[in-house]
Parts: structure tokens; C-alpha cells; sequence
């Protein structure tokens, strides 16, 4: 059953297509384990023309990292797919980085299914996201105050990152591997709830089930549909009305807008606009804070004289000649 749902997502989605090599993304637990089973056997069957990859990383945190590591290897030995190691010291690089574990840990492993992608020649990174984990991101989302964006989680496919497992529930995953006789590896730090995702995996979603909706995860889900819906609908008047409003765009390195038709828009446009020019320099917004787009909208509207702002060392906004210049500073 689960197979054939995964495989009916993955068609429906577009997320593999005939020809691809894909890198997956495995630690040995049980959604990695059973997306690579899963995957392995689709690939093996021919339903479609794809050659898959592993990597794993070894974040040398816990005492069974090894035995994960080996699991790994021998699960993919049997199935005769090549699998790729990385070893690091997630906790010595988060000290000297002054980051924390998790943001480290998958900082690493990105990067490695990065250089597997590359060495390799594939064309996609496969990560085990379920639609438990999609809610989970929602409620951190949500914690932290979230928009719209932050309302869709995880999409199944962003990029060169897809996520075949997006669309099932954990218990799924466990059923599945329980019929297939498959075990998995545990990875106790899941039961530490000082990590804010284990805390609300843990205790805050079989809380919001047990007393307001034990559906909570296909509430969510629908919650991402319906946010994903809307973003993409602002996203097209975000692009029409950026390009009404652009005189002139050096890539990677100025944007001039028209700070007269600006003014005009909806405040919740001109943020977008302005988070969208900042987007086509830099390739991301990250780092842009409410304070700081209020700050810019602001100097937007005033709209009086020269002047500017610098948010961060390399990004300035000014007006000048009655015209709003995004410029990234190198």
C-alpha cells in the first residue's frame, strides 16, 4: 500500500523522472530507511529509468554513530548502491562556528549531499521528510512568527530537493517497515526534549491530539495547501508589479525602481517587491528582519530628498533622484 502511494506522489509531483540520478539522504532511522527501500525497489522494477546514490553522515555525536554508519553501509551493499561517508565533529565545528548542534549538523550534511550530487553527476538530493515532520516545522513556524511562507513547512519539491515521503504519516512509515520485516536504526537524541523539535514531536503535537483534534497533521497539512495556494498567487502580482515598476536591473549588483509607483502600492506589496529585489542579488533574503523592512518602507514613503539605509554591510537602499536603488555592496 505504501508503495504504491509513494510511487503515485512521486508521478503526480514530477519528482522523478526518467534519467535521474538521485542522491538520498540516509541516517539509517526509519523514514530514510524506508524511502531508500522504497526508492531501490521502484528503481530495481523499472516503474521508472532513475539510479540512485546514498549519503550518510556520521555526526559523531552519540555512541551508536558507528553501528548507524555500518547499518547504512550493509543496508546499501544488499542492494547494491553505492554509499558515500562523511565523518565530523558536528559538536567541535558548532563551538568554533558559534552555531548551534542542529543548525551545524544539517549545515554538514547538506553541504555532503551537495558534493555526493556533484562527484557523482546527479541531478537530485532525495531527503525523507513526512508529513509529521511538516507539521512539526509548521508549529515552530508558527512559534516564531511566522507569514505565509513559513505557514507551507516543507514542500515536497523545492529546487533540486525533493522529498518523496512528504505525503505519509510516521505510523505509515512504521507499518511499512514492520510488513516488510526492515528494522531501522534509533537515534535516542530524538527523545531529548531540550532540542524545540523533539519538545513539540514529543509533547505539544500528542498534546494538540489527544485534547483539540486528534487529525492535527492532516489539519496542518491542509494548512500548507492552502498557504502554498495563496503564496504562489502573490508571488505572480509580486513579479507583474516588479517588472512595472523596474527602470533598470544590473544582475547581481542594482535595482532601480520606480519610487513614485511605488508609493502607490499596498504596503504588503512593497515589502514583497523589496523582498524580492533583494532576492534577485543576492539569491536570498536571509537576515532581512521586520525591523529592517519597516525601516526601508519607511524611507520609501517619506520619499523626500537623498537618502539611504544599510540594513547589513552588503546591502544599501536609497532614494536618489526620486528613484529607489537597491544596490549589493562588494
Amino acid at each position: 500500500m505504501l508503495e504504491q502511494k509513494v510511487y503515485e506522489n512521486i508521478v503526480k509531483s514530477h519528482l522523478i523522472e526518467n534519467g535521474d540520478k538521485i542522491v538520498l539522504g540516509v541516517s539509517g532511522g526509519p523514514d530514510s530507511i524506508c524511502m531508500l527501500d522504497i526508492l531501490g525497489k521502484m528503481a530495481k522494477k523499472g516503474l521508472l529509468d532513475f539510479e540512485i546514490f546514498v549519503a550518510h553522515v556520521n555526526h559523531g555525536l552519540r555512541e551508536n554513530a558507528k553501528l548507524d554508519e555500518e547499518f547504512v553501509k550493509l543496508f546499501c551493499k544488499k542492494m547494491n548502491i553505492h554509499c558515500f561517508v562523511k565523518h565530523a565533529n558536528i559538536k567541535e565545528i558548532a563551538q568554533s562556528e558559534k552555531r548551534g548542534l542542529e543548525e551545524t549538523g544539517r549545515k554538514i550534511r547538506y553541504d555532503f549531499f551537495d558534493q555526493v550530487e556533484k562527484k557523482v553527476g546527479a541531478n537530485k538530493i532525495a531527503i525523507a521528510h513526512n508529513q509529521n515532520d511538516l507539521a512539526e516545522t509548521i508549529i515552530m513556524n508558527i512559534l516564531r512568527g511566522t507569514g505565509i511562507k513559513g505557514l507551507i513547512g516543507i514542500e515536497n519539491k523545492n529546487s533540486k530537493y525533493i522529498r518523496p515521503l512528504l505525503e505519509m504519516q510516521r505510523f505509515e512509515i512504521e507499518e511499512y517497515l514492520k510488513e516488510e520485516k526492515i528494522e531501522a536504526r534509533h537515534d535516542e537524541s530524538n527523545e531529548d526534549n531540550t532540542f524545540t523539535r523533539n519538545k513539540i514531536r514529543n509533547v505539544v503535537l500528542p498534546y494538540l491530539e489527544k485534547e483539540f483534534n486528534p487529525s492535527i497533521v492532516n489539519a496542518l497539512e491542509r494548512l500548507s495547501n492552502l498557504a502554498k495556494e495563496q503564496e504562489e498567487y502573490l508571488e505572480k502580482q509580486t513579479v507583474y508589479f516588479y517588472e512595472q515598476l523596474c527602470i533598470s536591473e544590473r544582475k547581481e549588483q542594482q535595482i532601480i525602481l520606480n519610487i513614485k509607483e511605488f508609493n502607490k502600492q499596498e504596503k504588503l506589496m512593497q515589502k514583497r517587491i523589496i523582498f524580492y529585489s533583494i532576492e534577485k542579488l543576492f539569491g536570498t533574503a536571509k537576515g532581512i528582519e521586520k525591523v529592517h523592512m519597516d525601516d526601508m518602507i519607511k524611507l520609501c514613503n517619506n520619499n523626500i530628498g537623498n537618502k539611504y539605509l544599510t540594513p547589513n554591510k552588503n546591502l544599501k537602499v536609497a532614494l536618489e533622484d526620486k528613484k529607489l536603488k537597491i544596490t549589493k555592496i562588494t
